[in-house]
């Protein structure tokens, strides 16, 4: 068959066994369709030695490759997204865990699946990510990337903070609660869906903002455009140091009068889904619509 990847390169969440069995079988298969493979170096330290593999880091794979293919859930595949998206790589996802918004290949029909793709023959979509920049007395001191989401939180039990939103330089709302959710379509459906957000199409051009148990009943998410700028401006007043977190998987540390900037990434994720990918499918299946 004609293929329309020649390198391929393969990550997932090394330490489940399951994971690494789909991991080997992936192997097999690509290489039998003499297909250059390509392994995360901690994934490949977890493959039988009967397997030949070509492990490269992490921020190699997508320099190197012109698929990657992620093993777990979708976690794996949130991590994986922010290593490849500066290369425009594609990635594919296979759900080695719970719900599987983004890994939509089952490991049971991991050849049917993917012979396809490897034609040519898949649904692309793109999926936008947000830039964040923690900005103390004036300068950058921290930088994170989100596809789904980034949080603001209070990081102790039962204790709010105060902060002001403004969007695009004009005033929103000063806020007390115990944070903020700014969320892609994407991330719709992951912690902000919990907190009572709205779930957004992934076609939107449209981010959302949903508070953290505010103190106001009246306090709203709010869906903006994705091209907004938004700045969060923690109050000097506070008596703790709020922190960040990226995806729930990168982290760090606030300070009260710390401004927190948060905009839409140029790059994108190029997401491959089968030809017979239905989002509505997926929303009826993962949150047991229709039941």
């Amino acid at each position: 068959m004609t293929l329309a990847f020649s390198t391929i390169g393969l990550m997932g969440k090394h330490a489940n066994p399951e994971v690494q069995s789909s991991l080997a079988s992936l192997v097999v298969f690509l290489q039998a369709q003499n297909i250059e493979v390509l392994m995360e170096q901690s994934c490949a330290k977890m493959m039988p030695q009967s397997l030949s593999t070509k492990a490269v880091s992490r921020d190699q794979l997508g320099a190197l490759c012109d698929l990657v293919i992620v093993v777990g859930g979708d976690g794996s595949l949130l991590d994986a997204a922010r290593v490849v998206v500066d290369n425009d790589v594609p990635v594919v996802g296979v759900n080695r865990g719970r719900l599987g918004f983004l890994t939509d290949i089952s490991p049971q029909a991991l050849t049917q699946s993917l012979e396809p793709i490897l034609r040519g023959q898949f649904q692309e979509e793109v999926r936008f990510f947000l830039e964040m920049q923690l900005v103390r007395q004036g300068e950058v001191i921290q930088k994170g990337t989100a596809l789904n989401d980034v949080v603001l939180y209070s990081g102790d039990i039962a204790r709010m903070m105060d902060f002001q939103v403004i969007i695009d330089d004009q005033f929103v709302y000063r806020q007390r609660s115990d944070g903020l959710i700014t969320a892609t379509p994407t991330g719709s459906t992951a912690y902000a869906l919990s907190g009572g957000g709205p779930i957004l199409h992934p076609s939107l051009e449209a981010v959302v903002l949903v508070p953290m148990h505010p103190h106001t009943l009246s306090s709203r998410p709010i869906v903006i455009d994705s091209h907004a700028k938004i700045e969060l401006h923690l109050m000097p007043d506070n008596l703790l140091n709020p922190r960040l977190s990226c995806d729930g998987q990168v982290h760090f540390d606030a300070k009260p009068d710390d401004r927190i900037l948060i905009q839409r990434k140029t790059k994108e994720l190029r997401l491959l889904h089968p030809t017979d990918y239905d989002y509505y499918y997926t929303l009826r299946n993962k949150l047991g619509w229709s039941a």
